[in-house]
């Protein structure tokens, strides 16, 4: 019998909800992302998420109601399943979140680079300069990725010299000019440097490609590519790959599992790319298949930057493009809104927050009800693996029923 059955998962880089029991432990006390965009913009638009339970599940998380104010009248009328997730890796990272909704929470410790100079150690560098044929880096230290360009870029081209640099995540980014430097060239230097990371444990190398000729034009491009160690264990995408399944990955997802798991990789960046390429995927798409995209604006264009009326606007046109998707959904399928972790942009500091992060389930066969707080990602990874008909997961309990 043929499976039409399909998974599509939005995944909101960024998206807390809410405090998580923990977030003391992380000195992220009081963060909330949602809740405190719509009280520091005086409310916020998002009638779609509104109607799928996006602000019970919030409301649920923190105890109190989100100030979003009077909303319009949603285009989008498909029952939801709606709550929030709890986070048990040990890390507020991508990698972790991922991995987790996926069905392999990290229970080990990431290493991580302090952030202040110099960030790296010294026979590290050594190592990554003398297998590349470098002439040495410039950076080393915590920063943010359009910051450092700004820094750094007019003597990276004089140079020759990469610029390197970490975050609170446990990477090692590189950034280099696409056209002086030679993009081939910068993920070389990526592959090499990840190689002599690993035995201090970092999760992920990204090469961050960019372009312009002096300081106050230079914008990063959209060839970005992380190499990613490999999660531990099988997650769903290995499950329904190995099963003969189709895993369509948008946007990041694929260099975030190290392109484990994978049967289609498309690249896209932007929010509205992301969403045009994730619906022309939708219509492509054939039975038994997942198609999972990351929508990282929320993270890196706006949350890390603190950039509260960036992030609005676009969560605010993230629900518009719902109904787009309502649209052309088939009797089978089912649709995944979460987020891997917050990242607050009216806190303090640029780094993520560990909040909890909403699960809204919706489709034309789905039974709606408040499933309340989960207490891992990987509940939604279990739920998708046994709608797809896949053997269960390690991790995670289904709220399919």
């Amino acid at each position: 019998m043929e499976n039409n059955k399909r998974v599509i998962i939005l995944m909101m880089d960024s998206f807390g909800v809410g405090g998580a029991e923990d977030a003391a432990n992380f000195g992220d006390s009081g963060a909330d992302t949602l809740g405190h965009i719509a009280a520091a913009s005086g409310g916020i638009k998002l009638p779609n998420l509104a109607a799928l339970g996006l602000f019970k599940a919030a409301q649920a998380s923190t105890g109190l109601e989100i100030p979003a104010g009077e909303q319009p009248q949603a285009l989008i009328n498909l029952p939801s399943k709606y709550g929030f997730m709890r986070e048990v890796s040990k890390g507020k990272d991508t990698s972790s979140g991922h991995w987790e909704m996926a069905g392999v929470p990290v229970t080990f410790d990431w290493g991580y680079f302090p952030p202040k100079y110099p960030s790296f150690p010294p026979e590290l560098i050594e190592k990554i300069c003398q297998e590349a044929h470098l002439p040495g880096i410039l950076g080393n230290k915590a920063a943010s990725g359009t910051a450092i360009i700004e820094e750094f870029g007019e003597e990276h081209l004089n140079t020759g010299k990469p610029i390197c640099y970490t975050s609170a995540d446990s990477v090692f980014q590189i950034a280099a000019h696409e056209g002086h430097f030679g993009l081939e060239r910068l993920y070389e230097v990526c592959e090499i440097a990840f190689k002599h990371v690993k035995p201090y444990n970092i999760a992920r190398v990204i090469a961050r490609p960019f372009e312009g000729n002096k300081k106050g034009e230079f914008k990063r491009t959209k060839n970005r590519h992380d190499y990613s160690v490999t999660p531990p264990q099988e997650t769903l995408l290995d499950v329904m790959k190995n099963a003969g399944g189709n895993v369509i990955s948008v946007g990041k997802i694929a260099d975030i599992f190290a392109h484990q798991g994978i049967t289609r990789a498309v690249k896209a960046s932007g929010l509205q790319e992301l969403w045009d390429v994730t619906l022309q995927e939708v219509k492509n798409a054939p039975g038994n298949s997942i198609v999972f995209t990351n929508f990282v604006d929320f993270d890196m264009t706006w949350g890390h930057r603190r950039d509260v009326k960036g992030y609005k606007e676009g969560l605010e046109y993230f629900d518009s493009r719902l109904p787009e998707l309502q649209a052309i959904l088939k009797e089978d399928d089912i649709v995944f809104i979460t987020a891997d972790h917050g990242c607050d942009p009216t806190y303090k500091g640029t780094d993520h927050t560990r909040e909890h992060v909403p699960v809204i389930m919706f489709g034309k066969k789905v039974a709606p009800e408040f499933i309340g707080g989960r207490d891992s990602y990987a509940d939604l990874g279990q739920t998708a693996a046994e709608y797809l008909g896949l053997l269960p997961l390690l991790s995670g309990k289904s709220f399919l029923k």
